[in-house]
């Protein structure tokens, strides 16, 4: 079955080095700020701080379809964030909730992120009005 029209949500889990934590804090306002630019299918994007760990941090991320996530994966800031993401931060994992085409989880594993999957059972449903 075909997935690349559904929307999805994307959890990124990362944990920051020591003592890095506000030089983390400006790429991620700074990759933040230019997807709000240049990524309409992104529909929602927030950086939320781990209530028991400061180190600790998530990425909530709402996609309208598979062909947004592709294009922020290739999106020169986002890359650039991940880049210097290198430097600071010990972890970095994803995970996604809802059905998505095989090309998103293929460019994930090229890029050796670690991923869970969580695919819709079928109970649920989408107002497809707003993801045309």
């Amino acid at each position: 079955m075909d997935y690349q029209h559904n929307p999805f949500v994307l959890i990124a889990r990362i944990t920051v080095q020591e003592g890095k934590v506000s030089e983390y804090m400006v790429i991620a306002k700074d990759a933040d700020n230019a997807v709000n630019k240049s990524e309409p299918g992104m529909l929602l994007h927030n950086f939320d701080a781990d209530p028991n760990d400061k180190h600790k941090f998530v990425w909530t991320e709402v996609y309208r379809n598979s062909a947004d996530f592709l294009f922020h994966a290739d999106n020169p800031p986002v890359q650039d964030y991940v880049n210097k993401h290198a430097e600071l931060a010990d972890h970095f994992s994803i995970e996604i909730y809802g059905n998505v085409s095989c090309a998103v989880i293929d460019k994930i594993e090229k890029l050796g992120i670690p991923l869970a999957h969580f695919k819709n059972t079928g109970v649920g449903y989408v107002r497809s009005e707003y993801f045309s």
